[in-house]
């Protein structure tokens, strides 16, 4: 236990060229996913949040619940969507980096949304009245409700970015987990287990959750410096 932990700060100290790859490349992919999924989520769930349509209360119950759409059923169905039979397969991006973005995109999308949702809709309520009065419209709250709750809403990007980089199932379907290329950590930490190289595994493991308590670190800053200055 010792020797191997001994083992991984020393990959962690000299910069492993192996590892930096891995850790470098699950940034490029899961920082891709994060910008798609903002940008899809973050006005999903603001409209939803304002809107008032019949099966609204559906959308939002079915919304929540992508919320725990386990990994591996996603790959699977990213998987038939970009194989040479499926809808997308002419353009070969199976078993590459852009799979793996679009699978943890998937994944990223409902939970980003579900939780700017809840955070608009809170605002919505309070505003509202306000809006009405002078008369702007649903388009334009939903515009100046994300600005409004811009630093409540970091956080929920924040989180997506959590699921996208702590994730194994999907990107290990669609990406193939081929060294140099498509080996994320989460993957690396998987195979070389598996393998007996227990040193690099628990390196990655140590950058992992380094990555994962910054982001809840900055997140928690972001929440409490929001509320000193917005009350």
């Amino acid at each position: 236990m010792t020797a191997t932990l001994l083992d991984a700060l020393s990959l962690l100290g000299s910069f492993d060229h192996r590892l930096l790859e891995i850790v470098g490349l699950s940034l490029r992919v899961s920082l891709s996913a994060l910008v798609i999924g903002a940008l899809l989520g973050l006005p999903l769930g603001a409209w939803l949040a304002v809107a008032d349509f019949r099966g609204r209360g559906a959308l939002i119950v079915a919304l929540n619940a992508l919320m725990g759409l386990p990994s591996v059923v996603v790959g699977v169905l990213v998987y038939l969507a970009l194989s040479r039979s499926g809808p997308f397969g002419g353009y070969g991006l199976l078993f590459s980096p852009a799979a793996m973005v679009v699978a943890q995109s998937v994944l990223v999308v409902p939970l980003i949304a579900a939780v700017s949702r809840q955070i608009v809709e809170d605002a919505w309520k309070e505003y509202a009245p306000e809006f009405s009065l002078i008369g702007i419209g649903r388009p334009q709250a939903v515009v100046l409700l994300l600005a409004d709750c811009r630093f409540s809403l970091s956080v929920a990007t924040l989180a997506g970015l959590g699921r996208a980089m702590s994730e194994v199932g999907a990107v290990m379907i669609v990406g193939g987990n081929i060294d140099g290329y498509t080996r994320v950590m989460t993957t690396a930490i998987a195979l070389e287990t598996s393998k007996g190289d227990l040193a690099l595994s628990v390196a990655l493991g140590i950058v992992l959750m380094s990555i994962i308590f910054g982001l809840n670190a900055v997140a928690h800053r972001l929440r409490c410096w929001a509320a000193r200055r917005y009350g």
